[in-house]
């Protein structure tokens, strides 16, 4: 590889100061492994956002570049199983938190944390999705693992930010009636039009949880935690679940076990940072072949490199709108 610089949104810390600046970087300055490539598009999430501001101790090295998915292609590889030209997808594995990555021209990384793009989709519409459409399929498939049917009722809290979004259109898309919740009542026609059948204001998930409600959900996805994950449990129908991906609310979760033990209500963790190769793969094809380009403009807003970090207080206030496109190159 030449030693031609490449553009950077490069993180630095001065003892408690953090200090975000687009930078000239060379291959030198990446971190060793297997595969470079060729960043084409990134996208912005709410732990960027968090990242950006120095928020939560999100990177935990330094000097970093944030970004904590990309997709581009293989410029060199070490690994047998990429070649260079393969259009390649990274998302997890602490990329843009411990190890550089996608807010940057080029990026290195390990083999085993890539996945080659599918048939269906390219770089611009694999960051459609992005980590967040991943960790909504993720969801949805976990429900579906224990039983959730089309046509059930099911819903999505968070439902105008990126997972949720994504997470609306896939489950109207599947044939579930989905309700989506949202302290944002100016995105009801938004919503409705990702497939949402029914809009509930959140305010009415933030009062203080009884122990149980009525029951309304066959199953749920959840993206806040705290008192509304808690009010999402208690109003579980019998035998059904909610998979909790997200903590845009709370961290806590202060509910009862009358959810679990009295109509066997299952929690379902969703983790898509070290999620296993094999069920990645299965979801990112399942997007490819789910997810049309009416879908991606329906959910996606495109910025470029430049207009990064002017948008972390945005996606921190939830004022950011489904998913957020990151043009890195020329951007």
């Amino acid at each position: 590889m030449s030693e031609t610089g490449f553009r950077a949104l490069v993180a630095r810390r001065d003892g408690k100061e953090q200090t975000v600046r687009f930078e000239t970087l060379t291959d030198s300055d990446l971190p060793e492994a297997e595969v470079t490539v060729d960043v084409e598009y990134s996208s912005f999430n709410y732990k960027d956002g968090l990242a950006l501001k120095g928020l939560s101790r999100i990177l935990r090295s330094h000097p970093i570049v944030p970004g904590i998915d990309f997709a581009g292609t293989v410029a060199a590889s070490q690994d047998e199983r990429f070649r260079p030209g393969d259009k390649v997808i990274l998302t997890g594995w602490g990329v843009g938190e411990s190890w550089s990555g996608g807010f940057a021209e080029r990026a290195r990384v390990k083999g085993d944390w890539l996945v080659k793009l599918p048939d269906g989709l390219d770089t611009r519409a694999a960051m459609a999705i992005g980590t967040a459409g991943l960790t909504a399929m993720l969801s949805v498939m976990a429900l579906e693992r224990f039983g959730l049917r089309r046509g059930g009722d099911v819903l999505v809290t968070g439902a105008a930010g990126g997972v949720g979004s994504v997470g609306v259109r896939l489950l109207s898309k599947a044939g579930y009636a989905v309700t989506a919740l949202t302290g944002r009542r100016s995105e009801e026609d938004f919503l409705r039009g990702l497939g949402a059948a029914a809009i509930l204001d959140r305010a009415e998930y933030e009062a203080s949880p009884k122990p149980l409600a009525g029951e309304r959900w066959h199953g749920a996805i959840d993206t806040a935690g705290g008192v509304i994950l808690a009010n999402v449990l208690a109003a579980m129908a019998s035998e059904s679940a909610a998979a909790a991906c997200g903590l845009a609310a709370s961290t806590d979760l202060p509910a009862t076990v009358f959810p679990f033990i009295l109509r066997g209500v299952a929690l379902l963790g969703i983790e898509s940072v070290r999620c296993p190769t094999e069920r990645r793969e299965e979801a990112w094809r399942r997007l490819a072949r789910e997810f049309d380009a009416r879908d991606f403009e329906a959910v996606t807003e495109e910025i470029g490199l430049d207009d990064l970090p002017a948008r972390a207080d945005a996606i921190l206030a939830g004022k950011v709108r489904g998913r957020t496109v990151v043009r890195v190159a020329g951007g």
